[in-house]
């Protein structure tokens, strides 16, 4: 039997930091959002909240290529 891929676990911790760097930058950018037409800001957070997931199929593929 082989050894374990570290890449499962390390890929996790990329996927948490990834998120956490995300929400960083929209909570930083939430006073600016804020002043937008409420309608405006329904269509930002829509978008910042599906384009998080992008990054994460290469990364998926990376994890388990291991």
């Amino acid at each position: 039997m082989s050894e374990p891929s570290p890449r499962k676990p390390l890929g996790v911790l990329l996927i948490l930091a990834l998120v956490l760097v995300w929400a960083v930058v929209i909570a930083s950018a939430a006073p600016l959002i804020g002043t937008l037409h409420w309608a405006l800001q329904a269509v930002v957070y829509t978008v910042a909240g599906i384009a998080w997931i992008f990054p994460l199929k290469p990364l998926l593929r990376w994890m388990e290529a291991g």
